[in-house]
């Protein structure tokens, strides 16, 4: 098995795996299982499916990320990305249609890291992934308007924002004092446990919290036990999803963007722990695991995996060293839900609404949105249009677009960069005679930079015996590129003109060698002063 398809868990057991290696990623697992339990119930009730199988998504979705991943630390989930996407496909094609749609993205998901397209996924452009992931928090706080104020609606709540906020707006005189209270008392636990006791897991603490106070004042307020009827005490057995023709083309849609996006989200989550850690992922690997964990998650009844950035942060900062801590991490889940299942019926779910207005908040980063803002308008413009599309439009189409204009906007950077400069234009080099002229070529000679060297190059004069292309500043060429280059030299060739190619890159040569032009008239030489002694006469 090649490098980057071979799971880190083979690479970390190959170094060695020691006792104290175990203690430190199983004091990790248990922090991250601590931190996702409340979060994957309330991933799974906001993207309109039960709170179990959010819990069943942790639990056989992230062993699998972990186990065949390839990131030593990468923990697998429901995300808070998905959201929207899920309580859409939920709404269109039902339950099984959600299911099959997951499985469907995980075979997609499979082939991209079979074909090593994990290579360019994960080059995605800050600004982008900063207005992405701010997109994302307001979408999932608007989700939760509505169980953190414990509105009655008249009808089902609107998924897209411009048609959830009038039904806010209109549902606002049926506010429950209590589903607020507890929201708020969830929200206020949350941060002073962050800010006196930052390494007390906040979120299982403040939940707690709530629903203890629900019980004992008998709040009328909705729980995972009124609404859900409680959760299981255990996995269910695997079962194929529904399965037919006109389903799986009805879902196809929404397998793509489940794989765009679960691809995007897991190789970022990846990216920031390498950053946090120094290593460097796997990212065909990676992605041949996410599909894999998908196909998984269907078959238990989950929903979509991802690669999960909070908790895989978390999971940095906890100590964890190697994949075991995310195996460890779901077995921890299997038995919280084991043991604790019959507690989980008290949760108030306004409660788990108050945990991801919290998770949605920390999503946004404020001081890196500054910073693009103060830094450069064409990345401000881009961070603005993908942060406008995905909270009004489409998850999908906000990444597409914005990684499209910030490649419109890297070209013309690249095309600015680019330098033709004649001997006219500077003080004559010396070995030049009257009858050689010099263009020297600097920067990315490539399609955006054409119509700039063109301006400029077509502006040759026949009366010289010489000329000379130096061509040793072009950091890189492509067709299009090597093609202005050949029509000048043929039309210099045309008046009589000997052409000199200064370039020591054998991708230069051999581009220029495609396009039929007259050896007679053409010399490459790989130094300036050897063109220069040619065009004199002299021997090289």
């Amino acid at each position: 098995m090649k490098e980057d398809l071979l799971p880190k868990t083979v690479s970390v057991f190959r170094e060695g795996y020691d006792f104290a290696r175990l203690k430190a990623d199983a004091l990790s697992g248990l922090t991250v299982a601590i931190v996702a339990l409340p979060l994957s119930m309330a991933i799974a009730i906001a993207s309109g499916v039960t709170p179990d199988r959010g819990l069943y998504t942790a639990i056989i979705g992230g062993f699998i990320v972990s186990a065949l991943g390839g990131s030593r630390h990468q923990i697998g989930g429901p995300a808070g990305a998905f959201i929207v996407l899920v309580a859409a496909t939920v709404t269109r094609h039902g339950i099984d249609g959600l299911l099959l749609a997951t499985a469907m993205a995980g075979l997609l998901l499979v082939i991209a890291g079979l074909l090593r397209l994990g290579d360019y996924i994960k080059f995605i452009p800050y600004p982008v992934t900063i207005g992405f992931t701010a997109g994302i928090a307001v979408i999932i706080f608007a989700s939760q308007i509505g169980e953190l104020l414990g509105l009655s609606f008249t009808g089902p709540e609107p998924g897209p924002l411009i048609e959830k906020l009038p039904a806010i707006f209109a549902a606002l005189p049926t506010i429950s004092p209590s589903a607020a209270g507890i929201a708020a008392l969830t929200v206020t636990s949350i941060l002073l446990i962050r800010r006196f006791r930052p390494t007390w897991p906040g979120l299982l603490i403040a939940v707690i919290v709530a629903s203890a106070a629900a019980a004992l004042l008998a709040l009328p307020v909705s729980t995972i036990g009124s609404k859900f009827g409680g959760i299981p005490s255990g996995l269910p057995w695997p079962s194929l999803p529904r399965v037919s023709f006109d389903l799986a083309i009805a879902v196809l849609p929404d397998a793509i963007a489940f794989a765009l996006l679960g691809a995007i989200e897991s190789l970022l989550s990846a990216v920031v722990a390498d950053g946090m850690t120094g290593r460097r992922h796997r990212s065909n690997m990676e992605l041949v695991a996410q599909g894999l964990a998908n196909i998984g998650s269907a078959l238990f009844g989950g929903i979509c995996v991802t690669g999960t950035i909070a908790r895989t942060a978390t999971n940095v900062r906890a100590g964890g060293t190697s994949p075991v801590s995310g195996m460890l991490h779901s077995a921890f889940l299997l038995t919280f839900m084991v043991v604790a299942a019959p507690l989980a019926a008290y949760i108030p779910l306004a409660a788990l609404a108050g945990v991801l207005a919290v998770v949605s908040w920390n999503m946004v980063e404020r001081s890196a949105i500054l910073a693009l803002v103060r830094a450069s308008r064409g990345e401000s413009l881009v961070l603005g249009v993908t942060f406008v599309l995905v909270v009004f439009r489409d998850l999908t189409e906000g990444i597409l677009v914005g990684v499209s204009l910030a490649a419109l906007q890297f070209i013309h950077h690249m095309s600015k960069g680019l330098r033709v400069t004649s001997q006219r234009d500077e003080a004559p080099l010396d070995n030049t005679d009257a009858d050689t002229v010099i263009y020297r070529l600097d920067g990315a000679f490539f399609f955006g930079a054409v119509a700039t060297a063109s301006a400029v190059l077509d502006r040759i004069a026949d009366g010289h015996r010489n000329l000379i292309l130096d061509c040793t500043g072009i950091q890189l060429i492509d067709t299009s590129g090597a093609n202005l280059l050949a029509g000048v030299i043929r039309k210099a060739q045309r008046s009589g003109v000997t052409v000199y190619v200064v370039s020591d890159r054998p991708e230069i040569r051999l581009m220029l060698s495609h396009h039929d032009l007259a050896s007679g008239d053409l010399i490459f030489t790989a130094t300036l002063g050897q063109a220069q002694w040619a065009a004199r006469g002299d021997t090289i």
